[in-house]
Formats: C-alpha cells, structure tokens, sequence
C-alpha cells in the first residue's frame, strides 16, 4: 500500500511541476498584448487644406484632403525606408526615385508596395491619427 500512495504522490507532484512550467513557457513565449491606443497626430478639421496635405515630418505622415474625405498616409517609403516628400502632384521619394499617387498608389518603382494608410478618427472636430 505504501508504493501506491508514494507513487501517487509522485505523480500528482510532477503533474503540478510541469503545468507551472507550461505556464511560465507560454507566458515568457507569447508576445505582450497591446492594448494602448496611441495618438500620433491631432489637429483640426479646418487646419487641413481642401484637396492638399498636412505633413507631420517628425511622425512622417502626411494628413490628406480631397473632397470631404480625410485620409492619412505612411511617408516610409515601401523600398527602402526613405521619408516621401509630399509635390503638389503626388509623393516622390528622393532617395530611389518612386513616385505615389495622392492616394499612395505607386506610380513607378522602384517601390513595388503602395505607401501604409494609417487609421483616422473624428472627435468634435479634430482629427486623430491613431496606431
């Protein structure tokens, strides 16, 4: 009787043992769920010139206008990383030479992705540019 309960013992010991170690793997292997809404732009509506842009240089992004539409743009250039300078016809990466759309769709390469489109949201009137 002796041997079961010890072997019992064991059993339950090392099934305690390996499902804290589970435990602990899965926690330090999984990535840390992010949950924090970052703003990375606030400006006002009217701060954004009808049918032009609003350029953060610092964030490079560029706020868009055309119609009643707002959109923003990601000026990491899909190629190589450069900032996109913002034309009166379009972006242009002076780096590489890739010129987008107003819309980040490349016209010609090198790039061969168009450029990000980040989130946007409206509160009161001032326009947010989340990530």
């Amino acid at each position: 009787m002796e041997n079961i309960a010890q072997s019992r013992r064991k059993f339950i010991t090392t099934l305690t043992l390996a499902s804290v170690s589970l435990g602990l793997l899965w926690r330090y292997l999984s990535p840390p769920a992010v949950s924090r809404r970052r703003v990375v732009a606030r400006v006002p509506r009217t701060d954004i010139p009808a049918e032009g842009a609003l350029v953060f240089l610092q964030e490079r992004l560029a706020l868009m206008r055309e119609g009643d539409t707002i959109f923003a743009l990601d000026l990491v250039c899909t190629h190589l990383g450069c900032t996109v300078t913002v034309t009166g016809s379009g972006l242009s990466c002076p780096c590489h030479g890739s010129r987008f759309d107003r819309q980040g769709r490349v016209l010609n390469g090198p790039a061969d992705r168009p450029l990000g489109r980040l989130k946007v949201e409206e509160h009161d009137g001032m326009i947010e540019v989340v990530t």
